[in-house]
């Protein structure tokens, strides 16, 4: 990897951790308790797990230059990683196993505050084959 390369990652890197912090305090003024930040296990990463009262709420954040663009980048191939990585993060914390589950978007914009679409995705919503799930 040529240094050139490794800078862009590394800026890369910095601008999702700045998005994922921008995100976790749109949550919390929307009195969300922060649970987990960049949740990874072996079916996929989850950015923000958060909850409000009895809901878990499951979140991916987009830094992205438009909403639209934001909500387009969580393909049905993202949407059933975090699926499933959701469950195995309940799975491991069965407590919570009685708590409703919500999916959410973040759309973290350029010089705006960030977008937040509440349950953008659902687990019976995904269009892949059945082997991709």
């Amino acid at each position: 990897m040529s240094p050139r390369d490794r800078d862009e990652r590394r800026r890369a890197y910095g601008l999702g951790l700045d998005a994922e912090t921008r995100a976790a305090w749109v949550l919390r003024l929307k009195f969300h308790r922060i649970l987990a930040r960049r949740f990874r296990c072996r079916a996929g990463e989850i950015d923000l797990i958060a909850r409000r009262g009895r809901t878990l709420v499951f979140v991916e954040v987009k830094a992205r230059a438009t909403e639209e663009a934001a909500i387009e980048a969580v393909t049905a191939r993202a949407r059933a990683r975090i699926l499933a990585a959701a469950d195995l993060w309940v799975a491991g914390h069965p407590h919570y196993a009685a708590f409703d589950r919500r999916f959410d978007v973040i759309a973290v914009l350029p010089n705006r505050w960030p977008r937040h679409r509440a349950d953008a995705f659902r687990g019976d919503d995904l269009d892949l084959p059945r082997g991709r799930r």
